[in-house]
């Protein structure tokens, strides 16, 4: 026994910026961006806080599994960080939802919701009788130098959440990390101590080796989806809809062409959100689910890869 998934939601925020926006201020284009990425516009946190679009996320979720909060055994939080270092982000969201499970966040990046399928794996292999609620967050716009032109174009805000109770959906699942600064990193403001005054401290903004994250993640997808199929007992062919970490157009058409696959068969939603980090994966998943894309028997592939750097991905099965 796994688990079985019963409910999505996703939280966005109101404001939208588009190419053009980014335009007024850096040196850039709407066609730079979009023929080096796929991205269009994206969403950003102006009037709401990081918790705002979590809950909203969370409370759809919940909605659409015909839950209550009270219900909840456990919430796992993957996200790069909320609005306070303590109070944890999931703590804030059980206080929110009034919620009384244990909560705790998760950080792998971008691979995060992956991160956090797999724990609740574990929790469900020792007790089949619970409600997990997973609710991936990020607002990458508070993490990125907005004067550089390289990675501000790239991200977006945004929450996406599942709700899982004990089930069989999940067919195989794998995860990786491999220990790297240089590709992707966001240093930790480093304080205000007399002794320090004098030291270097780097700016807390992320900073990225955009070549060498595009060769590791098109590895990544192709050697993840090929193992977590395999361990399935499926071929990549026998998947309906493959969702990937949404973080470039043009990573995904690399991975498409080493796979030998149609790129139609990645659900791509970077034009509209940009890279949105942990809650890429499940804000697809939750527009699937709404849509009635998802029937019973319907094979997913999930795949993702961030700062660590690390991987994830799995196979599940809609119930």
């Amino acid at each position: 026994m796994s688990f079985t998934i019963i409910g999505t939601g996703a939280g966005l925020p109101k404001t939208i910026q588009t190419n053009q926006d980014l335009a007024q201020f850096l040196d850039t284009s709407n066609d730079w961006i979009v023929t080096r990425t796929g991205i269009e516009a994206r969403h950003i946190c102006v009037t709401e806080s990081i918790l705002d679009i979590a809950l909203e996320a969370s409370v759809n979720a919940l909605e659409n599994a015909k839950i209550k909060a009270q219900e909840l055994d456990l919430i796992i939080c993957p996200t790069l960080g909320g609005d306070t270092v303590t109070p944890s982000l999931a703590c804030l969201i059980q206080d929110q939802l009034g919620a009384t499970c244990p909560s705790f966040d998760l950080n792998a990046a971008c691979s995060g919701f992956v991160y956090g399928l797999d724990v609740a794996d574990a929790y469900f292999s020792r007790n089949n009788d619970m409600k997990i609620l997973v609710i991936a967050v990020d607002a990458m716009s508070k993490l990125i130098d907005w004067q550089d032109r390289a990675t501000a174009v790239l991200f977006g805000d945004g929450a996406g959440a599942a709700v899982l109770a004990g089930g069989n959906s999940l067919k195989a699942i794998q995860l990786t990390a491999v220990g790297n600064q240089h590709a992707l990193s966001i240093p930790w403001p480093k304080g205000n101590h007399p002794l320090t005054k004098n030291r270097s401290k780097p700016e807390p903004y992320l900073l990225m080796d955009g070549p060498e994250v595009y060769r590791f993640a098109v590895a990544a997808i192709c050697n993840d989806l090929r193992a977590v199929t395999k361990a399935a007992g499926i071929e990549l062919a026998d998947v309906d809809y493959i969702i990937p970490h949404q973080a470039n157009l043009r990573i995904i058409e690399g991975a498409a062409k080493r796979l030998k696959i149609p790129l139609d068969k990645f659900v791509m939603r970077v034009n509209g959100c940009g890279n949105t980090s942990a809650a890429s994966i499940p804000l697809v998943l939750d527009e699937l689910n709404r849509n009635g894309q998802f029937k019973s028997g319907t094979r997913i592939a999930l795949t993702a890869f961030g700062g660590g750097l690390t991987t994830g991905a799995c196979v599940i099965e809609w119930a």
